[in-house]
């Protein structure tokens, strides 16, 4: 009774983890997911365990992870020994990543305020702070 059935067709997968079939196909290719077992027909031939894959994966890029920082951590989750420790630094390292992506994103928010602000939003192009700060001229007051 513990061995997965493997009877779902791509579509059905597909839908059940909430992903396009163009992407399961893509994460194949990738190595991301095994290639199916085909059946007599040639369609492909998926078990619950794909599923578990691609919702796992699909969290993954949701959390921020390159295609490749998942694969590392597929490759991890059944690493029974160090594979804890493991993708807890990479979750670190992702986090660290996101914080200094903030970072910056407030550091270009206060720039583009500032702008805004000197800009009076009407006359000569010329003279536009904005277009000016772009160019990589000083603004004028």
């Amino acid at each position: 009774m513990n061995t997965p059935t493997l009877s779902l067709t791509i579509g059905t997968v597909a839908k059940r983890a909430g992903v396009p079939i163009d992407t399961i196909r893509f994460y194949e290719r990738e190595g991301l997911l095994p290639e199916p077992l085909r059946r007599a027909s040639g369609y492909r031939s998926y078990n619950e365990t794909a599923i578990k894959q691609l919702r796992f994966i699909r969290r993954a890029k949701e959390l921020g992870f390159t295609l490749e920082e998942i694969r590392d951590l597929l490759a991890l989750s059944s690493d029974r020994r160090g594979g804890v420790k493991a993708i807890r630094k990479r979750a670190e390292q992702r986090l660290a990543g996101i914080e200094a992506r903030i970072a910056e994103l407030m550091r270009i928010r206060t720039g583009l305020q500032q702008l805004i602000e000197v800009c009076p939003g009407h006359g000569d192009p010329e003279h536009c702070p904005i277009l000016r700060a772009l160019a990589d001229e000083e603004p004028q007051a």
